[in-house]
Formats: structure tokens, sequence, C-alpha cells
């Protein structure tokens, strides 16, 4: 619990965040070439990836293992489920959701094949993961609290993903993975 977000929670949703994080963009990757109607958000905070999959008419479950988190997605956003949970152990059963995805978790998690293995689990098609880039840079994490490309690699394949893709975008690093 050590990990949780301590900061102002206005500024998770601030126009300059929005921008980094390439809402829309990492949407469309996400869905691309696939057919979803459920997507888990694992780590959703205040629900800013949530948001952006149920404006597209998909039934959204976001999980946040911070109430402060899941009270505010709650407020912000109407047209998504939150619930407090902790992404190594999802309360739902297997192949639940056709798109399991994952917005700055790996990074922060001290367990980051058994947060994939859920993912996996719980993922019918596809676990798409957004994560800093593994630089030093003013904004975000310090390096030593990034996630290499190689580690999210190796991670995914530790869990039993067959695919794993990377894509660079402008501010952050995007994957997506195909689970068994």
């Amino acid at each position: 619990m050590d990990k949780l977000f301590k900061g102002d929670i206005e500024r998770l949703r601030s126009p300059e965040r929005i921008a980094r994080l390439e809402v829309e963009r990492v949407v469309e990757l996400s869905l691309e070439k696939l057919y979803v109607t459920k997507v888990l958000d694992i780590g959703s905070g205040t629900g800013l990836f949530s948001e952006a999959f149920a404006l597209r008419r998909l039934n959204t479950t976001g999980i946040d293992i911070n109430p402060a988190m899941i009270t505010a997605a709650t407020e912000l956003v109407e047209d998504a489920k939150f619930r407090c949970a902790a992404a190594e152990s999802l309360p739902f059963p297997d192949k639940s959701f056709d798109l399991v995805f994952m917005g700055h978790i790996l990074h922060e998690s001290p367990t980051p094949v058994q947060v994939l293995q859920e993912a996996r689990r719980v993922a019918k098609y596809r676990i798409a993961v957004l994560e800093w880039p593994y630089r030093a840079e003013e904004v975000g994490p310090p390096l030593e609290h990034r996630i290499t490309p190689e580690a999210v690699k190796k991670a995914s394949h530790k869990a039993g993903c067959i695919q794993f893709e990377k894509q660079e975008l402008e501010h952050m690093t995007f994957y997506r993975m195909t689970p068994k």
C-alpha cells in the first residue's frame, strides 16, 4: 500500500497530462483490428482511460487499489463501473474481458509477471500496456523507478502471452500482448 498515489487528484486530469498520455491514440492502438465490447482498465486512477473507452460505448470496468481513486473515478465517469482491487489478484472469472488495459502499472508493481499473469487470465484477446519510456526525463518517475522494454517483454513471455509488440509514442511506450 506504500505506492498509493498521494498527490493532487485534479493534476491527474490536467490538459498537459492528457496530452502527454495521448489518450485517444492509446485507446485507438488498444482497440486496433479487434472487436471489443468489454474492457478492464487496471489501475484506473481517476478513470481517464476508462472514460475514453466508455465514450466508445464499450462496457468498461476500472479497478484501482486506492479507494480515493475509485471515489474520484466514480464521480467523474458516469458510463463505467469502478471497484477497489489489486492488479495481482483480479476479482473476475477467466476470459471476462475482450481487452485488458494498464496505464503506468507495471513499473509500480514489485511483481510485474504476476500482474501480467492475472491480466492474461481475464483477457480474451489482448492486453494493452502504457508505460513511461525508459529514459531519464523531467516528467514522471526517476529512471530507477521505470521498467525497461526488455523487462516488459520478459514478463510478458513468463506470464504466458504468445505475441508481444512495442511502439514508441511521442512521450510514452505502448505495448500490445496476446494472451494464450
